[in-house]
Order: structure tokens, then sequence, then C-alpha cells
């Protein structure tokens, strides 16, 4: 053996260090392998298969079969209960004894109805600690249950994580037995581990590296691992090494324990609920055992569902989050994407997670927790801190795919000006191991040294749950203050941002949206259910007023506040960062566009009731009457369809369709357009000023296909690439013909095959009086990684276009002349996009579609996109969904675009009933500011919440009128607290009030 190093063999002795705790034999010993000891055989195994996930007072009332070690269960997504009769050898007493249990599923150790482990594989979780019951045990059988659910950490995909699941996949049990564990072998396995990774981290020409390698040399001298005896003084040169301190300018790192749950991913919403408990009841194990551990947790649904599931483990944890080491984070309802929700779903996010935490654990939450999303919209910063939070912690916009971020510790400002505190860890990950390449990480990737020392370090193991495990805690406390490590604190989010917004004089400021560069596929990647949320915004928005109004008009009508707070929790647990975006296998599509049904089915249903409260229902013989609820607060003149073909004509121009041979011409009096026998845009003028909309020699309301084979994330995905494989489609299957001419409603319709199975048939409308013409759209989608947009070449010159975003809107380069406006090839935006110049523009509408590629004077829609991995049927079968396009003069402000863009998405709701005389419920007499919201407020039933911003981006001030009987008003936070009281005159019910570019105001109105 190697009594000192040699300098030129320094090699030979971290390989020897290396195979010492591998599992390559070294002097004919193998430490690892010695980790367990003695074992012994379970007195009974069986088991129970059920294809429905059951409570354990159902599971252990089951017939259980006896089964054995390497027996197979399944197929995916069932449950298996095993029975667990076992009994401690007195030969054993006073030692530590684990079940030793490994499978390929997730598991849980269940007893006396309380769940006590987690068990899994993937997350090195495979043995439950008998200790405690070891007297018990050794005296008397006792029976365990392992509830093992048929998937793994990452569901049950084949070659591939994000592979769609195997549904005939089965699970094996490879291991379960009693065995003694040997903690000095831990231990020492431990040292090594850690001074090996020093030296493999800092390389042996550094000094401390060196001395990590000579540490971990005279270890391999001392220790023998037959002989435990020898195992203390080879700890204490570990010892000795790690507690060499740091000078007091290293930088400090925050660790925090950490469990990211997707919510829904490779695995159902059901299975999430079980991946929470698993995880948490794992956590509490911990914290009982480790005083200073402490563990961070967001997403107040998972809470919620260990609440109705797990209440005991609930209780638990409650009494820890007293203590300060079971932290709720986050303060939204789930970890919401940060693009696609509308603004006032971004609040009720907040809103209904922030008044969870509230209720349960008696605080708000004052950091916005999102470390896994796909972009960050540039208004979160204004919801934030309108919710009571001022400090964002992500990590996601590391994983961009052109730019590296120039920043981990700064200000992040909105578009009205609003600025908070933002920290994105420079370890680059939300799961770290505790391992010293985490730790030295940490340091390097640190982009504002010299303006931060203060970093945070999350670890556990993450996505599908698992969370930290005892190893992690031992490597951290190991190095809390090691020479040439960061030093190691276990701390609490509070306690990291508190220091680093101590010393923020030096930090910069990141101006607009954190553009992730990477996943910009989701935008369009399952569109079904990118419609559902869209129309599912506007039903609730609808209902919320109509029941406003009903309540206000008829002392009859009960707000139904329970029932809108069960659709509000569906439609935002579907805006988790891989629902929505549409990144998640079948299950979950199916359960999401479930959801969306129920939301439709019973939000028309609400809404009909609030419709008909407000005017009185004709009797029978009555004849029919029919009524119009408009839900926005301008006046609105449209055309609806009706029942009879008997209403009178009161939009002047009518309009006209004409056809000449293969060309369709289509006018209404303010726009007139050319139709070529594909349904292409040949022309499209502006009347007032006779401007032609579509670029010369070119056509648009061009489909166009593409190639969309991205690198690895197939539902995330789309590459620059994709942009040279365009193909115009054009075969004809039904060329243009006119539908409809005259009355109110002049239309054409034409299909199109796109290749193979899939078509498209399109109407092509114009109404009276109407400032865009609007494209009615079906697809039949049977394809395999292809991209299908439409594309309006627009005789526009601008270097920037404007996308509408929550509550304001932003501007995007048309050119690429920077690898960050390259990186900008596909883009986001919600109901419009606008490219103008001076005194003329053109607009693009849409009613379900937030995926947007302006290139120059090219404006595009992306429709569809054919992924196969993780749903290998994304976006298959049939779509309806429409956009349109509006020339206008001047500025799209002044055009109303804003408002036409509300209207296409926000339809009239004609319903059976009689209204004496017209009635305006609200109004603003600034076409700046929109009245967004109108609902009961959260605590006061006599009250309403109105909502407001300004979305020009200007500085006005408006009066918002009302003919309800006002009584008092207040401002008040997005949380509806009150702030300051607002006055109210007494002769026209008016409030004055006055906004800031992109300010969001929300008022608590007492109404008598």
């Amino acid at each position: 053996m190697y009594h000192q190093p040699v300098l030129k063999n320094r090699r030979t002795l971290l390989e020897r260090a290396e195979k010492f705790i591998s599992d390559i034999y070294f002097t004919d010993c193998n430490l690892r392998g010695r980790l367990f000891g003695d074992t012994h055989p379970l007195e009974s195994v069986s088991v129970f298969l059920s294809e429905k996930r059951i409570l354990y007072s159902e599971a252990i009332q089951q017939n259980f079969q006896l089964c054995k070690v390497g027996d197979a269960f399944g197929p995916t997504w069932w449950t298996c209960w095993f029975k667990v009769v076992l009994k401690i050898p007195e030969a054993w007493r006073g030692k530590e004894v684990h079940l030793r249990w490994e499978s390929d599923g997730e598991g849980m150790v269940w007893r006396d109805q309380q769940p006590l482990q987690g068990l899994t594989k993937e997350g090195e979780k495979t043995s439950y600690v008998l200790t405690d019951l070891h007297v018990l045990i050794s005296i008397f059988s006792i029976t365990l249950y392992v509830e093992l659910a048929c998937n793994g950490l990452f569901g049950a995909g084949k070659g591939s994580m994000i592979a769609a699941p195997d549904p005939n996949r089965k699970f094996t049990l490879q291991k379960a037995e009693l065995v003694v564990f040997n903690q000095d072998v831990r231990e020492l396995l431990t040292d090594f581990e850690m001074l090996v990774d020093i030296v493999k981290i800092l390389g042996e020409g550094e000094q401390r590296g060196f001395q990590a390698l000579f540490t971990a040399n005279e270890m391999v001298n001392l220790c023998d691992p037959a002989n435990p005896s020898s195992f203390a003084a080879a700890r204490s040169l570990a010892q000795k090494f790690f507690a060499q301190k740091n000078g007091e300018s290293q930088h400090v790192v925050h660790a925090m324990g950490h469990c990211h749950i997707d919510s829904a991913w490779l695995w159902p919403y059901e299975e999430t609920i079980r991946k929470c408990a698993r995880s948490w009841v794992t956590v509490i194990r911990l914290i009982e055992n480790n005083p200073e551990f402490v563990f961070t947790c967001s997403q107040a649904q998972q809470f919620q569902w260990v609440k109705s599931w797990y209440p005991n483990l609930f209780s638990e944890i409650k009494q820890f989050v007293q203590k300060g080491q079971f932290i709720p984070v986050g303060g939204t309802w789930v970890e919401m994407d940060g693009n696609l929700p509308s603004g006032e779903s971004m609040v009720r996010q907040f809103l209904h997670g922030q008044n969870f935490f509230k209720d349960e654990f008696a605080h708000y939450c004052k950091e916005f927790w999102l470390p896994d999303t796909f972009g960050y919209s540039a208004q979160l910063p204004q919801i934030m801190k309108g919710c009571g939070i001022s400090r964002f912690l992500t990590q996601k916009i590391s994983w961009n795919l052109v730019n590296t971020f120039p920043h981990n510790t700064f200000f992040w400002e909105g578009i009205d000006g609003t600025q908070v505190l933002t920290h994105f860890p420079p370890g680059n990950s939300y799961e770290m191991k505790g391992k010293v390449e985490d730790l030295i990480n940490t340091v390097k990737n640190n982009k504002d040294k010299g303006r931060a020392n203060h970093s945070g370090f999350l670890f556990g193991f993450g996505d599908g749950g698992g969370g930290p495990t005892q190893l992690m805690l031992d490597r951290l406390q190991r190095v809390r203050d090691t020479d040439c490590l960061p030093k190691v604190q276990m701390s609490s989010p509070d306690v990291l941002f508190s220091q680093l917004e101590s010393d923020s004089s030096l930090l910069c400021t990141w101006v607009g949206e954190l553009f992730l560069e990477l996943h910009n596929g989701t935008y369009t990647t399952q569109a079904k259910i990118k419609l559902g949320n869209r129309h599912c915004e506007a039903l609730l928005h609808d209902v919320e007023v109509a029941s406003c109004l009903a309540l206000c008009k008829t002392d009859s009508f009960k707000y139904p506040a329970c029932k809108l707070q069960e659709l509000w929790r569906l439609l935002l647990l579907n805006q988790f960062h891989d629902v929505i975006p549409g990144s998640c296998i079948e299950m979950v599509v199916e359960d999401a566009l479930k959801y969306y049904d129920e939301i439709r089915t019973t939000g028309s249903r609400l809404l009909l009731a609030a419709c008909e409260s407000l005017g009185s229902t004709p009797g029978k013989g009555a004849g029919s009457s029919m009524a119009v609820l408009n839900t926005l607060p301008w006046e609105r003149t449209e055309v609806i369809s009706l029942p009879a073909e008997d209403a009178q004509t009161r939009l002047g121009w009518v309009p006209f369709v004409i056809q000449v041979g293969g060309t369709i011409m289509m006018e209404n009096g303010l726009l007139k357009a050319t139709i070529d026998q594909t349904g292409r845009l040949m022309s499209l003028l502006l009347l007032q000023t006779n401007r032609e909309t579509i670029f010369e020699g070119c056509l648009g309301n061009q489909f166009t296909l593409f190639d969309d084979v991205p690198l690895y994330w197939d539902a995330w995905d789309v590459m620059d690439y994709h942009l040279q494989t365009r193909k115009p489609v054009i075969e004809v299957i039904e060329p243009a013909k006119v539908v409809r001419s005259g009355t109110h409603q002049g239309s054409v319709s034409f299909s199109l095959r796109i290749s193979g199975k899939s078509t498209i048939r399109q109407e092509i409308v114009l109404d009276a009086c109407c400032p865009y013409i609007k494209f009615n759209t079906q697809v039949d989608w049977e394809e395999s990684h292809k991209f299908l947009k439409v594309e309006f070449p627009v005789q526009v010159r601008s270097p920037n276009a404007t996308y509408e975003i929550q509550f304001g809107h932003l501007q995007r380069p048309t050119h690429r002349n920077t690898s960050w406006d390259w990186a900008r090839f596909e883009v986001w935006g919600h109901k419009w996009a606008d490219l103008s110049e001076h005194g003329f523009g053109v607009a693009l509408l849409n009613d379900s579609k937030y995926g947007y590629s302006i290139h120059e004077n090219i404006m595009t829609l992306s429709l569809l996109r054919a992924p196969k991995a993780p749903d290998a049927n994304a976006d298959m079968g049939h779509h309806n969904f429409t956009y349109a396009l509006m020339p206008h003069t001047g500025p799209f402000q002044d055009a109303l675009v804003i408002q036409y863009a509300y209207n296409l998405n926000f339809p009239l709701h004609v319903f059976h009933g009689v209204i004496s005389e017209p009635w305006s419920a609200f109004s603003v007499n600034s076409p700046a500011v929109i009245l967004e919201t109108v609902k009961q407020a959260e605590s006061r039933e006599n009250a309403l919440l109105i909502r407001l911003y300004e979305s020009h981006g200007s500085s006005v001030t408006t009066t918002l009128s009302t003919s309800l009987p006002l009584h008092k008003a207040w401002h008040c936070d997005l949380l509806e607290r009150p702030d300051s009281i607002i006055p109210v005159s007494k002769t026209t019910s008016g409030i004055s009030l006055t906004f800031k570019p992109f300010q969001i105001r929300s008022l608590l109105l007492i109404i008598k």
C-alpha cells in the first residue's frame, strides 16, 4: 500500500480512492458492498392489484395473494397493494434495521392508516428505517402495507423519458427483505465521495485539490473494510479536512430542500396526488431527524390535494410550517405557464393561491416561485406586486438555446415600470443533489460576481417528485464551511432574499419580458387545450359579469360564488406549465379537455340563469322575445344569429358578394376583398383611404406547411431550421364559392387538401359595419411532425411589431439583426398582433391561437403542430378556430384594435327574455382604459370587485360611470385588500381614476 502520495503518480492515487468506494473490489474487499449487512427474509409478502387508485381503508379489506421477489405487476397506471409481514431477529437488537424494498414503480409505506415514507428507486429511497419499531417487531410480527404505483418518477415511457407511455409495461418487485444498515459505512462513503469529487472538480494541480487527494489516500491507508473499527481513524482525517474554513469573502450558498412536482406531465393529475404524499411524508421524516433542515414547497393545489386525501399528513405539515421548516412558497394555485394565461387568470392564480396559504398557514407567500416554465410575461412584476410579492425565483431561463442570459440576481422591470427582485440560482437546477460539482457551479456560473455574494441552492429530486434524501443532507453538512468551496447554510427563501435585498444597491435591471429561447412550440401544441383555455376564460368572465348584474337588479338572485370558485380552480389547474403548453401525455390532455367541458357545461348553465334573472321570461303564448347581453363596457354593433330571419336591418351598409369567373369580390362599405379560387386574398382594400393591405404580387390567407422535427423536446420545441422547409398549401378540393350575399353578412367557402388525410375547410366572412374580415376555419389534421401556419404579406414597413400580452402589449423586432432578434423567430401573443407604420397598419386577430411570427412584412399565425412525444396523438383530429385581418388607419390604439379583438373573443349572448329598455351597468369614457373584470368581492357579499387597466401605454384620467346605486368605493390590491377610499359623485355615480401606462387598478364598490 502507498504510505504517501508520489507526485508523478497522482492519477493512480485518485483511481485508487475511486476504486475503494466503487463496486470494483480493492484488496479483496468492497466498501460499498458493505453498506447493507446481514439480511433476513420477510415472513410473507402478498399482493392485491387494482385498476383504480383506492384509499388505504379500502385496500386493506381486499383479498391478498402470496407473491415473491421477481414477480411482475401491471399494466401501466394500475396500483399494487402489498401486505408485508415481518419480524426482526432478536440477534439484531441495537442495530439499525431497514425494510429494503426495490421496484420499478413508486411506492408508499403505510401502517395503521398512516403514510410513513415514500419508496422510489429512481429517487434513491429504497429502504424504510424500522429502528423505531425494533423492540416491538422483535417480539411480535408487524404488518406494513406498501402502495405501489405502476409508473416511475417519470411516468412509463419506453426508450426515452418523453416517449409516450407504454400501456403494457410491467413493473417488477426486485428486492423485499430485512437488512442491517451500516451507518458507519455510509458516513465513510460520503467522506470519500466528497473528497474525490473535490479532486475531480478542482483538479490535482490546485493546492486544495491535491490536499483532498492526499487526504483520501491517507484514509485508504488507514481503512480496512473488513475491520469497521478502522473507520473512525479514517473519518477523523476527512473531518479535519472539511473543518478547514473559508475566508469571510467566500460566496454563501443558501441551501433549501425542494421537491418540484409537476402537477401533471408524464402522469395524470390523479398520480400527482400520490406523488405529493410520497414525497412530503418522506420530507417530514427527514425534518424529524434533521432539526436544521428547511424544505420549500409551492402550489396551493397540491396542498389542497394532500389536505383532502391525506388529512393526517396535512396536519403534520402544518405543524412544521409553524416551526418554519416546511415553507409554502409561490403564492399561486399551481406553477402556471408564464405566457399563455390571460391577465385575469394570472391574478386568480395568486388570489386563490395566496388566500389558501393565508387560510391554512396564517400568512401570505412573499416569493413568487416559478422555477420551471417556458418564459415570463413582462406584466408579471406588476401582478406580483399587486398580490403582495416583490421577490421572484426561477431557473428555466438558463435553458436559453441561443443567448446566455446575463444575470442571476437583478431587478426585473415590467411594462408599467414595476420592479421585483429576481434570482436565478446559478447552479442552473432546481433539483441539485448536494454534490461538490453543484456547489462549484453555483459559484462559477454566478454572473453577478461583485454585485451579489449569495445564491439559492435547491436540492432534491424534482419534476417527478421524490425530494431530498438523507445523503444529500449529509453531503451538505460536511462542507458547510470548507476551504475552496462556498459556505453552505441551510436557509429559507426569506433569509436568502433578505440578504440579497440588503446588498442590492449595485444590482442591474432587466426591462421587459424574460423570453425563453426554447420550447416555443408550446405556443401551438395541443390546440384544443388552447381553445378550451381561451373560451373558458371568456365564459367565466361573462358568468361573473352577468351574475353581478343579476345580483344588483334582482333581490332573489344568489351569486354562485362556490360554484365559480370550483370552475376557476379547474381552469387554473389546467394552466399548469405542462398542461396548457401541451407538453403532457394523452391521459392529461383527456383530463384537461374533460375539465373544460365541465366548465363549459356548468358555466353555460350559470350564465343562462343570470341572464334569465336580468329579463322577465315571457309566459306561455306571449310570443318569442329575445334579449342580448354584452359583457364588454362599450357599445357594439354586430351581426348575430337569431332563430328567425325577422331581425330588422339597422346596420347601414349591407355587404355584397359577387363572383366573376374564378374571382370573388366582397364589400361592406369599410373593406373590399378580392379572393381567388383557393381562398387566398388577392386584395384587401381599406375603402376609407383606398389603401391596399396585401403586398404587391403576393397573396394573403396563404396556408403553409413546414417540416417540424425538433432536436429532442418534441412537443415543446420548434427549431429555426423548420423555416427552410416552407411548402404552400394549394391543392383545391372545392374552389371558392359564394355562400351568402346581402342582408347582414356575406361569406365565401372553399376547401383545400393539406397532404394525406388532412384537409382545410374555411368560410371567409364579411359582416356589415365590421372593420375586419373573418376566417372561420375547420381543419381535419392527420399529420406527423408538420407545422401548419397561415401567412399575410402586408404593405407595411416597420422594424417592430406589437403583440398583446396580459393587461397590455409589447413590441418585438421584425428583423433578425442580432442573435437576440433571431431567437424570436417564433413568439407568443394573445388576442391580437399588429404591424403598423405611420398612418396605416394591419392587425391579426384570433380566438384561440398564441403563436406568431412577424418577419419583415409577413404576418404569420401558427395554427397546428403534430409532435409525437410525449403524446403520440397530439392534435390529431378535428379543429375549429377563427382568425381575422383588420387593416386600419392611424395607430392601432386609435383604430380600436384592442376593443375589436375583445369583441371577437367575447361574443354577444342572445337569450329569451323581455327587457323594457337598454341598460348599461358600467362604462368608461376613455378607450385607453379597459374594464376587464366585474365580480363579487371575495370577502364581502355586498361588494363588487372591479378591475381596469390602461391598454394604450399612456397616462390618462378617465371616469368610471355606473347606473348601479353606488354607496362607497375603495382602491384595493389584487388580493382585494382595501387601500384608500375613493370619492364618489352623488350626482353622476362616477369615479375619477388616473392611470399610468399599463397600470392595473382594482376597486371595491359597495352597492346599496
